[in-house]
């Protein structure tokens, strides 16, 4: 070699260095594109002020906003333990950047719970033999979200929003036999951390001060 390229290798680096180029300026447009994409829809979706106007929802005394939105008539009923209950009831509940934990409770109805829109929702189930399962209820189904996510009557559950362009997360729920308060049980910390030994600081995150 002389030190000097052929015309041949600079033209054959020429284009490499253009076809790098191109990629490169395409790859840049993408992400751009995907970025307003974002934006756009980020901006275009209801705020959490909006959506608590228009679906008419109130404080939950767990935490977060809801409405009840079907209760099934009269008759039929299920005759429980604890007296007569509708066959199922629904509502919207609404995890917000402002009250962004469902603390700790439990029902004695199963609860099948259905994403609707906005940021991910985390779920924290206390089993009864100890252990925590988590779920992510959320859109991105390719990320390992769900979108319908079943708890069992007896269950400890908490949930809790996850950061997200939009500053909400909306959920609804199916209750069967239909939800009354007399059968929902909001946890006491200190109750609720000597059961659950290995939960301790996630149960202190997730409950209400005493």
């Amino acid at each position: 070699m002389n030190g000097f390229s052929s015309p041949i290798h600079q033209l054959v680096t020429q284009r490499a260095v253009g076809c790098l180029l191109t990629a490169l300026i395409g790859a840049a447009l993408a992400i751009s594109v995907l970025s307003a994409e974002g934006r756009e829809t980020a901006a275009t979706a209801p705020s959490a002020e909006q959506v608590v106007e228009q679906l008419g929802l109130e404080a939950h005394v767990e935490g977060g906003f809801f409405k009840r939105t079907y209760a099934a008539g009269k008759p039929p009923t299920v005759v429980t333990a604890q007296g007569e209950r509708l066959l199922m009831s629904s509502i919207f509940y609404l995890l917000t950047s402002q009250s962004p934990i469902g603390h700790f409770h439990r029902n004695r109805s199963d609860i099948v719970h259905y994403f609707q829109l906005g940021d991910p929702v985390t779920y924290y189930l206390l089993q009864p033999d100890g252990s925590l399962r988590t779920v992510v209820m959320g859109s991105d189904l390719l990320a390992g979200q769900r979108l319908q996510l079943t708890v069992p009557g007896g269950v400890w559950k908490a949930s809790r929003l996850s950061e997200g362009p939009h500053g909400y997360g909306l959920i609804s729920e199916a209750v069967s036999p239909g939800f009354d308060y007399a059968d929902m049980t909001l946890a006491e910390r200190n109750d609720l951390q000597s059961q659950y030994h290995d939960h301790r600081d996630l149960i202190r995150e997730l409950t209400r001060a005493q």
